[in-house]
């Protein structure tokens, strides 16, 4: 249900918010935070009408005590990583029973976890005059030119997307925004120094937490009435992460997951593609899987597709879906159905960085084979891609991920998408019908 974002998109007003959850005095709560006196004909976005009401529910049966001993857990739980050690050791020994984690991080790591938590711009300026060139921002923007024109193409060549549908998609492709390293005011250091007006001293660690936390709620809080910031960046420069979001139509690349191994202007273009195009390639896609299909090119929630396009879309998808379903790690099956718009975008992006790729060797010919290397390029842009997901988990962190994330465990992100592609059969010569190249394969873009 949760994948159906028009299920959960529900606008009332405040009045009608009252009557579904009256447990809660949502007015007086708002006018609180916001410094307004809102109108019960104000308008709100609801997710979850259910949840809400439950939690409603459950605030007018529990008695005050609990709820503010709750509360108070809420807070120290969220502040105890920046108290002193009983407190720290405390959260570490719930994170190695959740996640497996064996030891504490040392205080020099928490430190640098911080800085970059509460003064990421400031750190991301230090970062791409480091470690990130212009030289590098147009070659990878001239890299997801080529991906989206693989993807231009690939429209045309889908027998389940009627005419209508190809137009609408198209036309979103055209409008997507790229955001590629850092955004320009880094290398203005007044902007950055008004990205942070809030006080700091050196002897006072916990006040300073606190006063970052205060200033980016009141940053938050003022932009109520104005208009989104589509250049707005969610992650510093040097994040090694990137992101699609479907309200804005907005594919973001920071430097720092422009970096060996997964991409250097250096590198054979085999391994640039089967890297960082790859995951071009997948945000790129995120654009037209389940989740982000529903919004359109400026980003609205609208349905754009045919009924008859979306129909086979969905029959499409339902392959994937039963493809993970046979998944399994720690007796814990993979659940298809969370995981599907990760497992499109996972398959699609590797397609679209391929014959991307295909297109680069045809226009600039064949790459020299690397010295001492048995391996062909195309084979080598195939591990560039399994080593994307190259990682190493503890049992109670995969069995977490498997319960709560939207991704599947990295070794089947590898599996399902390279053993559901043709080429990768005919590049590694796997036998018809085996288990790396099955007959029947499951595919959407």
């Amino acid at each position: 249900m949760r994948r159906d974002v028009s299920s959960m998109y529900n606008k009332v007003t405040l009045g009608e918010l009252q009557r579904i959850t009256p447990t809660l005095r949502w007015k007086h709560l708002l006018d609180r935070i916001f410094h307004e006196d809102f109108s019960e004909d104000e308008e709100v976005v609801l997710l979850a009408t259910d949840y809400m009401q439950k939690v409603s529910e459950l605030i007018r049966s529990t008695p005050s005590r609990i709820l503010h001993n709750y509360m108070l857990w809420r807070i120290t739980v969220v502040l105890s990583e920046h108290l002193s050690t009983p407190f720290r050791e405390a959260i570490h020994e719930l994170s190695r029973e959740m996640e497996g984690t064996e030891k504490p991080l040392e205080l020099a790591r928490v430190c640098l976890s911080q800085a970059n938590k509460h003064f990421g711009m400031a750190l991301g300026a230090l970062f791409v005059r480091e470690h990130f060139s212009s030289t590098s921002k147009a070659k990878v923007q001239q890299l997801v030119e080529d991906i989206k024109h693989i993807l231009d193409q690939r429209l045309d060549e889908l027998d389940w997307m009627d005419d209508e549908t190809r137009r609408a998609a198209r036309d979103k492709l055209q409008y997507m925004m790229v955001m590629i390293g850092y955004p320009d005011f880094l290398l203005q250091p007044d902007s950055i120094d008004s990205e942070y007006e809030f006080e700091v001293d050196e002897k006072t660690y916990f006040r300073n937490i606190l006063n970052s936390i205060r200033f980016s709620i009141k940053v938050s809080v003022k932009r109520i009435r104005q208009e989104v910031d589509k250049s707005a960046w969610l992650l510093p420069p040097q994040a090694l992460n990137a992101y699609y979001l479907p309200n804005k139509n907005q594919m973001v690349f920071p430097a720092g997951i422009l970096q060996p191994t997964l991409y250097d202007p250096e590198f054979p273009q085999s391994l640039n593609y089967g890297g960082i195009g790859t995951i071009i390639g997948h945000e790129l896609t995120h654009g037209y899987d389940d989740w982000g299909g529903q919004y359109d090119r400026h980003g609205n929630l609208v349905h754009w597709w045919t009924e008859a396009s979306y129909s086979k879309f969905l029959k499409k998808a339902q392959c994937i879906v039963d493809l993970y379903d046979n998944f399994t790690v720690y007796n814990q099956r993979v659940n298809g159905k969370h995981t599907l718009g990760e497992n499109i975008a996972d398959m699609g992006g590797l397609k679209l960085a391929y014959y991307a790729y295909q297109k680069w060797v045809r226009e600039h010919g064949p790459e020299h084979p690397l010295h001492r290397l048995k391996y062909t390029h195309d084979q080598l842009f195939f591990i560039a891609f399994a080593q994307n997901w190259c990682i190493k988990r503890r049992s109670q962190s995969i069995y977490l991920q498997v319960l709560t994330d939207k991704h599947a465990p990295e070794h089947y992100r590898v599996l399902g998408s390279v053993s559901q592609f043709e080429e990768f059969g005919r590049v590694f010569h796997c036998p018809k019908d085996s288990p790396m190249n099955p007959a029947h394969k499951c595919s959407v873009w």
